[in-house]
């Protein structure tokens, strides 16, 4: 079965090779900052989801140029990249911040692309306005972390908006032209296979250009290690996420890039399911299965 890769997508873009550069910019979130609430989502480790980031006292400057000398090995000094604003939600700050650093890594003369990880309930229309602007210099793409359309779910790991504010955001984005990605997870607590399907299709009929499928991982010092330490859920197995992944790229159209099939938890985090810690395995399998 074939898809609409990321690399394939980046090919026909940009007609190179591209890797992605994380950038911490020193962000927050409404979820921890006692806005919404002071203990984060439910999943999220005490780095936002930033675990394979550089310190956010860097500069963005900085951050850039460490990122391309952890891939000079295989690329030389030909490579392009994308500075993707990773940790925490990138677009919660005052609007003169958002673009002091936005401009930081959209001029650097190796970056392609910025791509800002952030809430469907953090984009105000300044915020909007800004990246419309910067996305005529540059593409910039949005990842909103949407994770399940379930409001139980949604309750439960603490997302902290409703589906309505979801929709509403992905329209105006790309009533700008904005390319607009959104990230599902995979496995959490008490949802069922139909489920997940269920928010895969409603996230690719929403309008939107890319997706990434994550796995759920429990991380330590988590609200979710809890719950799983306690015995509340269980985690997929290795061969149930597979196929899983099977039936998600069956209802997603080749006009939406999949920009991830599973995700890495930091190792030294890692709890559950241990299996995810070989990502060469676990993309293996997904591959033999899709393609039986």
């Amino acid at each position: 079965m074939e898809y609409y890769s990321l690399n394939q997508y980046l090919q026909d873009t940009f007609h190179t090779k591209v890797y992605k550069i994380p950038i911490n910019a020193g962000f927050t979130c409404p979820n921890r900052d006692g806005t919404l609430d002071t203990r984060g989502c439910i999943f999220c480790s005490s780095d936002g989801s930033g675990d394979f980031c550089m310190p956010s006292t860097m500069s963005i400057t900085n951050q850039i140029e460490e990122g391309k000398k952890k891939v000079a090995s295989k690329i030389g000094d030909n490579g392009k990249y994308i500075a993707y604003f990773q940790a925490y939600t990138n677009t919660y700050a005052p609007i003169e911040r958002l673009r002091r650093v936005y401009e930081e890594a959209i001029n650097h003369p190796d970056i392609v692309a910025i791509s800002i990880a952030t809430r469907p309930d953090c984009l105000p229309k300044d915020v909007i306005d800004l990246l419309s602007e910067l996305n005529a210099i540059k593409p910039v793409w949005v990842e909103l972390g949407l994770q399940t359309i379930h409001e139980d779910t949604a309750k439960y790991i603490r997302r902290g908006y409703a589906l309505n504010v979801y929709d509403e955001s992905v329209k105006e984005l790309k009533k700008r032209g904005l390319y607009t990605i959104v990230h599902v997870i995979l496995g959490l607590p008490n949802e069922s296979k139909n489920d997940m399907l269920e928010t895969v299709d409603y996230v690719v009929k929403s309008g939107i250009d890319g997706i990434k499928l994550q796995l759920l991982h429990v991380l330590k010092n988590t609200d979710l290690a809890i719950d799983y330490n306690e015995g509340k859920f269980t985690c997929m197995s290795l061969e149930e996420y597979a196929d899983l992944i099977v039936d998600c790229v069956r209802i997603i159209p080749n006009t939406i890039a999949i920009h991830r099939l599973t995700g890495d938890g930091a190792k030294k985090d890692l709890i559950a399911p241990l299996w995810s810690g070989d990502k060469k395995r676990v993309l293996n399998t997904i591959y033999k299965n899709l393609h039986k």
